[in-house]
């Protein structure tokens, strides 16, 4: 009996011994699976948490890039400078001041075109003769200047006309000289490359009036303020030229000449592109018509009335 009882007692123990042991060992398996997911939570946290903030970044360096790429495109371009050939020696319109500046109507014209435009402006001396050459060379990039549109269409992209222009033939006031038929005889000279020398010339509409003067022809300088000086010597004795040099130069010294009433040609002046910069023309008719409206015309016109210029041959009105 008392083996009995010893035996299954033993039996309980050994039971209970294998049912805490099983007991502690779902426990471990547990505890682990639970500190791996643990764990592969985490790594999979982290992993996530890194490839967003990777992701976020990027988006943030492109968003940056393009923003700048952007303001990059936006940015202002250069500003243009316009650079106007001009003949030093053709007042009113052109010429360098006492102290070596250019001045004169058109200059100033030109000035106020810019500055309503936004433009930079430069104003360059040039040799009248070589006008062509600077144009195309890019040394200057229009040709401002008292600059008769008339027979050079095919040769410039013109803005349209906004001063009236005539040539005239101006002789001094005690000449007896009348009227063009006076000429016959005469020595008449212009500067090189203006329209009397072409108008004049032996395949010009005038040519038998040209092939009267002394010589056969006209007579040809450099500048008008030598052709005014030849005219004031004696050298010649008459002068064929722009309506405003006359002007100018009777208006400089009153008495002094005058002019014949009979008109050699009548035109007007423009601003002279290169052949294709139609856009860069329109541009500055459009801003030389705003000149006219807002009355900055007139008052540049005023302001050279005692030169020869006057208000009622503006012609750029609408």
């Amino acid at each position: 009996m008392k083996k009995f009882k010893f035996v299954a007692i033993a039996v309980a123990v050994f039971a209970l011994a294998a049912f805490v042991l099983v007991g502690c060992s779902s426990g471990g398996s547990s505890s682990a699976a639970s500190s791996a997911s643990a764990s592969g939570s985490s790594s999979s946290e982290a992993a996530s948490s890194e490839a967003a903030s990777s992701a976020s970044a990027s988006s943030e360096a492109a968003s940056s890039e393009a923003a700048s790429s952007a303001a990059s495109s936006s940015a202002a371009p250069e500003a243009f400078t316009l650079v106007v050939g001009f003949d030093a020696e053709y007042p009113p319109y052109g010429y360098l001041d006492a102290d070596g500046n250019p001045t004169g109507f058109d200059i100033e014209l030109a000035k106020a075109v810019c500055e309503k435009l936004g433009w930079g402006i430069e104003a360059k001396p040039i040799d009248w003769n070589s006008k062509d050459l600077e144009l195309e060379s890019g040394n200057i990039n229009c040709i401002w200047n008292g600059f008769t549109i008339e027979t050079r269409e095919d040769q410039y992209q013109f803005s349209k006309p906004y001063m009236l222009n005539e040539q005239v033939v101006l002789v001094k006031a005690d000449s007896g000289i009348k009227a063009l038929a006076d000429l016959a005889g005469k020595k008449v000279i212009t500067q090189a490359g203006a329209p009397p020398e072409e108008l004049l010339g032996p395949e010009g509409d005038m040519a038998d009036l040209g092939a009267s003067f002394d010589g056969g022809a006209i007579q040809t300088i450099p500048d008008y303020n030598s052709a005014i000086m030849q005219l004031e010597s004696g050298a010649v004795d008459a002068v064929a030229c722009d309506l405003s040099i006359a002007e100018f130069q009777m208006a400089q010294a009153e008495g002094k000449y005058v002019m014949l009433d009979e008109k050699l040609l009548s035109e007007h002046y423009g601003v002279g592109f290169k052949k294709g910069e139609v856009e860069t023309a329109q541009t500055v008719s459009d801003a030389l018509l705003e000149l006219y409206q807002d009355g900055t015309v007139k008052t540049l016109c005023e302001k050279y009335a005692d030169q020869g210029i006057k208000f009622e041959n503006w012609v750029l009105t609408e």
